[in-house]
This record gives C-alpha cells, sequence and structure tokens, in this order.
C-alpha cells in the first residue's frame, strides 16, 4: 500500500495512484509510506524520487554502517520495530530514507508508531517542516514505546519475583518463565542499542535542520536512560534465576536429608535383626522365651535412643 503525506493542508492520499507523481514535485510530498509495496509501486517510486530502495537483506544487516550511511543525494537509516504477540514479540525491519527533504519509508507490517506519527501530523501539521522533522518524530515516538515495554517488562519481573517469595514450592515453571523474561529482555536491549547508532549516526551529521539537534540530544539521554533500566532488568533476572536454583538445591537437600536420616534411623535396629538372625547355637537368647519380645523392645529402645540423638543434634 502506497501512502503520501502532502505537505498543503496537510493531506493524506491513501492508496494512492502511483500516476499522482506525474502531477506532483519534490516540494508537494513530505512523507511516502510504503506499507509491503507491489513492484509496480516501488519501481515509480524510485523513479520518481531518483534512488534505489533498500532491499530486505540490506534493512537486515546488523552493522553500523547498514544502520546508518549518507550518500551524495539521501540518508539512509535501517531499524527494527517490534511487533507484540502473545508469547513475546517479532522483530520487523523498517527502512527509511530521506532525500530531497521528503521521507520514505518501507515497511512490511502495521506499527503503532506510525498509526501514532499519522495522528500527530494531522493535529499540528506545522512542526513537520520537512520529512528530517518527520523521521526524528517518528524515532520519538518509537522509543517512547520502547518505554513502555521496558516498563512493562519490569512490572512482569517483579510480579514473578513476588511470586517466588511467596511459593512455597519452586518447579520447573519458574524457570521457564525467568528464562523467557529474559530472552525478552535481551530482544529489547539489542532494540535499543538499534535505536542509538541511528541516533548518533543522525548526531554526526551536518544535513539535519538546527532546530532538531536539541531534540535529539533529548532522544539520546532517554536512549540510555532505557539501556540501563533493560541492564538492570538483566541483572535482576539473572539474580532471580540464581536465587530458584538455589531454592530448588534446598528442597532436593531437604528430600536427601529426610532419606538419609530415615537410613540411619533403621540401620541399629536392622543390625540388632541380623545379629539375632543368624542361625547359631551360640545365641544364648535363640531357645529364650523371651528372646523374640527383648529383641523387639531392643530395637525399639535403640530406636528410641537414636531418635532422642538427632533431636538433640538438631538434626531433625
Amino acid at each position: 500500500m502506497l501512502t503520501i503525506y502532502l505537505k498543503q493542508y496537510n493531506k493524506v492520499v491513501r492508496n494512492a495512484d502511483i500516476k499522482l507523481f506525474d502531477e506532483l514535485g519534490y516540494d508537494d510530498i513530505l512523507w511516502i509510506d510504503l506499507l509491503t509495496p507491489t513492484v509496480k509501486e516501488q519501481k515509480a517510486v524510485e523513479n520518481f524520487m531518483e534512488i534505489n530502495l533498500q532491499t530486505r537483506q540490506q534493512i537486515e544487516e546488523i552493522e553500523s554502517s547498514s544502520k546508518y550511511s549518507e550518500t551524495e543525494n539521501a540518508i539512509i537509516c535501517n531499524s527494527n520495530f517490534f511487533v507484540p504477540q502473545d508469547d513475546g514479540f517479532s522483530i520487523q525491519p523498517v527502512s527509511f530514507i530521506v532525500s530531497e527533504g521528503v521521507l520514505i519509508s518501507v515497511r512490511s507490517a502495521e506499527f503503532r508508531t506510525f498509526n501514532e506519527a499519522a495522528k500527530r501530523l494531522q493535529m499540528n501539521y506545522r512542526a513537520y517542516v520537512t520529512g528530517y522533522h518527520m523521521l526524528i518524530s517518528i524515532f520519538e515516538i518509537r522509543i517512547d514505546y520502547d518505554a513502555d515495554l521496558v516498563e512493562a517488562l519490569a512490572r512482569s519481573i517483579a510480579a514473578l519475583n513476588k511470586e517466588i517469595s511467596g511459593s512455597e514450592r519452586i518447579d520447573r515453571t519458574i524457570l521457564t518463565r525467568i528464562s523467557h523474561l529474559q530472552e525478552n529482555t535481551m530482544s529489547i536491549r539489542e532494540n535499543i542499542f538499534d535505536r542509538q547508532r541511528i541516533l548518533s549516526g543522525i548526531q554526526r551529521s551536518e544535513r539535519f535542520p538546527n532546530d532538531i539537534y536539541p531534540r535529539l540530544q533529548l532522544m539520546i539521554k532517554d536512549v540510555n536512560s532505557l539501556i540501563n533500566h533493560a541492564d538492570f532488568s538483566s541483572e535482576r533476572l539473572d539474580y532471580m534465576q540464581d536465587t530458584t536454583l538455589g531454592l530448588i538445591n534446598v528442597e532436593q537437600s531437604n528430600v536427601t536429608k529426610i532419606f538419609t536420616v530415615a537410613s540411619l534411623f533403621f540401620l541399629p535396629p536392622t543390625m540388632i535383626a541380623s545379629v539375632y538372625g543368624m542361625n547359631f547355637d551360640g545365641i544364648h537368647e535363640l531357645h529364650w522365651e523371651y528372646g523374640y519380645q527383648f529383641a523387639l523392645g531392643l530395637m525399639v529402645l535403640v530406636s528410641g535412643l537414636t531418635y532422642l540423638f538427632f533431636r538433640w543434634k538438631k538434626w531433625l
């Protein structure tokens, strides 16, 4: 789908006919948004802007030079955006190109960020003079959403920590949930670093309007703060994992202790039974009238003494 945002009266042309480019110039357009574009739409934008759009392979490359680069006629930014799902997030790459003051975005999924950016554009179109301003606004919105993700993750970690603290038994499910949160934390942290590299590239550039750089400084501070918060969440999850493993080890040790004490508790009676189970005539109690009762009583006495000894040693 092709969406064109015009500068005059903040007009938005959705599902625009590519023939519209024959009637427009660079000064008429603020933003061209391509959502899963067809080959025909992609070629029309490339011919109109006299640029080559990024392929998906180029967008997904992780090198810093691939995240932000400048050519003679364009500025290219490639970033990853999160799409929330039931069991976590899916990562979708997005390409931004600013050429002749026009922003071109290429994406393959719907994002709240773009809907919010379009809404802000309609509410205050005077604040978006060029495609550079539109690009910065999109990243500002995206950083706000990243902050929401970090806060939601922190709440999930706090809730799980409270559950672990109040739980009498720790099972494998807890470890699985911790591992899942760790995976989400690493994904969010990597995504924020992606944003940091792009903002650093923009900060070093001399092509952006001067009024953008103060906003850029605030965005970089926010990103650094999010990285610190994500690092803290990661450390907290590591601590929770160590604590959980420690509690599991304690439970296993208690079970082992019970079996060990039980085996030691029955060891003296077993020894007595073994002695009197020997078929030797030299055993005086063998033909004694009360030999059986005597052996049972001796076993009970030794068991009682063993129990008292364990209680005295505080092993029970």
